[in-house]
């Protein structure tokens, strides 16, 4: 007869089973980066600098991804609603400033 785990353990355990998984998939992001998605409809995975998350123009866009999504983001990671080109004009200005 085996020992029966509390349902809150299976849960932690499935999220660290998905945080591991997660992780191999991140490989690809350096150091002092992470990988958002961005998108209204279809995601497309962007890797920026983590300097970026205090940005006033980034705040925003964080704030309203937390609006939308609270911390259940449909891809896995941080998704941010915003039109794509919108991002890619900001992360721009954001990397010459």
């Amino acid at each position: 007869m085996g020992i029966r785990l509390p349902s809150i353990l299976l849960n932690a355990k499935q999220i660290l089973k998905m945080q591991a998984m997660s992780a191999r998939n991140q490989s690809d992001v350096p150091k002092g980066h992470i990988a958002v998605y961005v998108g209204e409809i279809q995601r497309k995975r962007f890797v920026v600098p983590i300097s970026y998350l205090k940005h006033p123009s980034f705040v925003d866009l964080l704030n309203r991804s937390e609006e939308e999504f609270g911390f259940c983001h449909p891809t896995g990671g941080l998704t941010i609603p915003c039109r794509e080109d919108a991002f890619i004009n900001l992360t721009a200005k954001l990397h010459t400033s």
